[in-house]
């Protein structure tokens, strides 16, 4: 009995996804399509199921493509994992062509109050993510993923990383777990990703381990541009190890905390009061500081609460987070706003911005506000609320132009 290969949507139907379907044989290859949209596009998805079938050496064997309106990186990636679901030996990749606004890179110190999580297996979320303005976009390749289907998700996150335009969001990929994550690497590195989330971690030596092998990988790709890390604290275990994992790689950007699953891991329940993780929370905070971070907070899991969401990232903002996450396009907008500086803040830190600039032009090496001396973290701190009063400004005006 042959064999049949699947990949893709298990539904009869999802949007801008597709299913597809390969049967080794030794007969030619013979591509069969069926579409909604195969009068306006049948031609072209031939042309690209041909194209893939030959970049990767395959001429024998059925494939049977069942669309739903996937665009052409969708449609590749799932050829692709069928394909090599089928033949293991292949290594050859048939990648899309590299966008040019996929190729900005990303910095140390840039905003990460909002990060979008969307899961890796679900390309029609992606298309349209970055229209929402998030600080950065998760491609979740670890819990929103069903273990039978990581691998051809790969694929898909790999070619969204090279074609899907996030209008500037930072580009992050959520790894899995052990030698699992270590794997995606390989998917992820030569293809621009500025961010890795490590889950889980409970050492230092995780995030060595994912380092090195990124540093093996851009030796190979010949990657300048550094890949960072953001290590995600989910146990009692990593809690009580958060410092030595903060300081664990130069290319660590900031600390965050699943609070889902650590106080699952400490025989709780999380609520919207808090108190049950303030030890947790706090300990990511001064540790994240201690190596001269970012410290990110966890996500609010409940889309519909935006009262609750507010007062938890009032909350964030009051224990000195410098983001949340989340898991849907509506909380960014509230998530901006309550981290956004409050006038006093501004002014505050605009007379120390000041001061600062001033004494540089005397070439003094120390700046004062009235008889106050001001340190430098202050002073940096200052001018990062003035850098964010200019950015949430823009935010707001984009917001109030769109009628929001």
């Amino acid at each position: 009995m042959t064999h049949i290969f699947k990949v893709g949507s298990k539904l009869n139907s999802v949007r801008s996804d597709l299913r597809v379907s390969y049967s080794p044989s030794r007969q030619p290859l013979a591509i069969e399509i069926q579409s909604k949209v195969g009068a306006l596009y049948g031609k072209s998805i031939k042309e690209q199921t041909e194209s893939v079938c030959k970049n990767l050496g395959v001429d024998t064997g059925k494939l049977v493509i069942e669309d739903f309106g996937a665009v052409p990186f969708i449609i590749a990636a799932r050829i692709e994992a069928a394909l090599k679901m089928a033949n293991p030996e292949l290594i050859t990749e048939s990648l899309p062509p590299m966008k040019d606004f996929c190729k900005e890179a990303s910095t140390r110190d840039r905003f990460r109050r909002s990060r979008l999580y969307i899961p890796g297996n679900q390309p029609k979320l992606m298309l349209n993510a970055g229209i929402h303005k998030p600080d950065g976009i998760i491609l979740d390749l670890e819990d929103s993923v069903p273990p039978s289907e990581k691998n051809a998700t790969r694929y898909v996150v790999r070619n969204a990383l090279r074609s899907v335009n996030f209008f500037g969001a930072e580009r992050m990929v959520r790894i899995n777990q052990g030698k699992m994550g270590i794997k995606d690497l390989e998917f992820l590195v030569p293809h621009n990703v500025h961010v890795i989330l490590i889950p889980k971690v409970e050492s230092a030596d995780q995030v060595k381990a994912v380092d090195k092998r990124i540093a093996e990988i851009c030796m190979e790709c010949g990657r300048e541009d550094p890949v960072y890390l953001m290590p995600i604290i989910e146990s009692a275990r990593g809690v009580l190890k958060a410092l030595e994992i903060a300081e664990a790689s130069p290319n660590n950007v900031a600390l965050t905390i699943g609070l889902e699953d650590y106080t699952a891991d400490i025989g709780t329940e999380r609520t919207d009061e808090g108190s049950e993780t303030f030890f947790a929370r706090n300990i990511i905070l001064n540790a994240a500081r201690a190596a001269g971070i970012q410290a990110i907070n966890s996500v609010f899991s409940d889309v519909a609460d935006e009262e609750g969401l507010r007062l938890f990232v009032k909350n964030s903002k009051s224990l000195g987070f410098d983001g949340v996450g989340c898991i849907h396009p509506r909380q960014i907008r509230v998530i901006h706003q309550e981290l956004a500086p409050t006038q006093d803040e501004i002014e505050k830190a605009k007379k120390i911005a000041l001061a600062y600039k001033e004494a540089q032009k005397k070439g003094l090496g120390v700046v004062a506000l009235g008889s106050k001396m001001i340190d430098p973290p202050v002073v940096k701190r200052a001018q990062q609320t003035v850098e964010l009063a200019i950015a949430t400004d823009l935010l707001v005006k984009n917001w109030r132009d769109k009628g929001k």
